[in-house]
């Protein structure tokens, strides 16, 4: 998101434009004519909204300072929050994912398939395979480096509740559930509501502006509309914080392994998230996006390059044997694993705490995030190019470096190497990577992996949280998104300071309390985005032809 190649306001002004023109037949609402088409306004990208940067602000800072000056009680008192909504909204984070899957499935089916994100004649933004390309980058992260070995063997070792014995399908199967089609579903139906609203409707790049049809827009310019950006700004701080926690975790375990720190303590984590912090800040007040998106290019192919590594020379013939019995796993328990729920006991609750549920609040969380990047890059798609591109490409790299990542740390497990009981969740896949040639080399890939990837997302996540804190602007100003990486930072050693000994869990805990409101407001947005593609001209006019088409 940076400013026109050419530099000048004209070209700026053209580009705000080009992004924000619905498509023809479909007026631009009422009141905002002026706001997102007129010279002057355009200009306005670093006017701040008052009252949504001040009130996420200023909760923030309250958060900050409690868990930091009092953290014996900031910990008790997140630690009974979690368990209240854990015991009485689980039921809804089970719900609400599943029913995300199937609202974005029908979308794709139905006729509003045929809906473009844009005007009716418009070409893709991108070419398919830039657009592919570009989302199986999305698809990848800190996320599946961190839990590629992790997930899958826990499973394995400790099979879910209602699960006697240990499957290697059956594992990989379960963590496939939380990395596949659920999470993009919530991802795409969010990224749709955005690049409707945006490319075919006209309005701003905000959140609640995605309401227009459900609220009224004097409501979403109103205080129901701030509280919806507000809360869409807390979920992304606290997505993107968590990620930098696990980024900062798996550093500090690869520090250890290489030998250069005996054991990777409070103070070592806090600085590997300083250094994250100001890495990813000085990138995205920077502007070197070209920069940035080489680094991004650079470390997929060291991905693949660690991929193929582990593949080859692990245990290739397993891993191979391995991609068919997921598949048929995820398939065949795919029904069972979306409704499993705390009425299975207290055992199944505590499971899908640590697991599914942690799962789906991250997911919710980075919505607004990814969501924008997704809707960003799908100008001119169709909406069921859209859903079905964002649902399989991601979840076919997430299979594919589930099976080849955790079928090599079940492989060595089932061949008497205790993998699992190496360490922490964070050393687990440098345990597997130290049964393997080169391991020194491969660690040093990974802490890098991790850093680079980390830095090239965290930087768009602080525009995003900009944008949302200054009007929907394409250009929000460097302090503000300095202001909100910094305040991720914090908010990130917030999480590994109240965890303590356990860092993973306050990381899950504060991950799940804050994602907990945005399920409401994704809810909403699957029912104003109905709203809108129900009154699209172009289904108009497929009703106005049906009966001269059935004749």
């Amino acid at each position: 998101m940076t400013p026109h190649k050419d530099g000048s306001l004209e070209a700026d002004i053209r580009a705000r434009i080009h992004d924000t023109f619905p498509g023809p037949g479909i007026p631009i609402p009422e009141g905002q004519e002026d706001d997102e088409l007129d010279v002057p306004l355009c200009a306005r990208r670093a006017v701040t909204d008052k009252v949504v940067f001040g009130v996420t602000a200023v909760l923030v800072a309250v958060i900050l300072g409690w868990g930091l000056i009092w953290p014996a009680a900031f910990q008790s008192t997140m630690g009974g929050v979690l368990g209240w909504v854990v015991d009485n909204l689980g039921w809804l984070f089970i719900i609400a994912a599943t029913c995300f899957v199937l609202f974005a499935v029908w979308l794709a089916l139905s006729k509003y398939g045929r809906i473009p994100l844009g005007a009716d004649d418009e070409k893709p933004e991108f070419h398919t395979v830039s657009w592919i390309a570009m989302m199986f980058s999305a698809g990848m992260g800190i996320g599946l480096i961190f839990w590629g070995v992790t997930e899958p063997l826990t499973h394995f070792v400790n099979p879910p509740p209602g699960l006697a014995d240990s499957k290697a399908g059956t594992a990989l199967a379960t963590a496939l559930f939380h990395w596949g089609f659920h999470p993009w579903s919530m991802y795409a139906v969010v990224g749709l509501s955005i690049a409707y609203g945006s490319y075919r409707m006209g309005r701003r790049q905000l959140i609640s502006s995605s309401f227009v049809s459900l609220l009224g827009i004097k409501r979403v310019e109103g205080p129901i509309g701030k509280m919806i950006d507000i809360l869409a700004i807390f979920a992304t701080m606290f997505g993107t914080a968590a990620s930098l926690g696990l980024g900062a975790l798996q550093i500090g375990s690869g520090i250890e392994v290489v030998g250069w720190v005996e054991k990777a303590g409070t103070l070592l984590l806090v600085t590997v998230v300083a250094l994250l912090t100001f890495a990813f800040v000085a990138s995205a007040v920077s502007g070197v996006s070209r920069g940035i998106q080489w680094l991004s290019n650079i470390n997929m192919v060291l991905a693949l390059i660690l991929a193929v590594f582990v593949f080859v020379l692990g245990p290739t013939v397993f891993i191979l044997n391995l991609l068919p019995t997921t598949l048929g796993d995820y398939a065949a328990n795919l029904a069972s694993m979306s409704a499993r729920s705390a009425a299975g006991g207290p055992e199944t609750g505590e499971w899908l705490s640590s697991w599914t549920i942690f799962y789906w609040a991250w997911w919710i969380s980075w919505t607004p995030f990814v969501g924008m990047f997704l809707a960003r890059i799908s100008r001119g798609r169709s909406i069921r190019q859209f859903v079905v591109g964002v649902i399989l490409v991601p979840t076919t790299v997430s299979l594919v470096w589930f099976v080849i990542f955790g079928g090599a740390g079940i492989g060595q497990q089932q061949d008497g190497i205790d993998v699992y009981g190496s360490g922490k969740p964070e050393s687990t896949l440098f345990g597997m990577l130290d049964h393997l040639p080169l391991a020194g080399v491969s660690t040093l890939l990974v802490m890098a992996l991790v850093a680079i990837f980390f830095v090239s997302g965290a930087d768009a996540a602080s525009m995003v949280m900009g944008t949302l804190s200054q009007g929907g602007s394409l250009f929000p100003s460097r302090w503000a998104v300095a202001f909100w990486g910094l305040s991720t930072g914090a908010v990130a050693v917030l999480m590994l300071w109240v965890g303590g000994n356990d860092a993973l869990n306050g990381l899950q805990t504060m991950t799940i309390i804050v994602a907990a409101p945005f399920v409401i407001v994704m809810i909403g947005m699957c029912v104003s985005l109905y709203l809108d593609v129900s009154r699209d001209p172009l289904v108009a006019d497929l009703r106005r032809t049906a009966p001269a088409r059935r004749k």
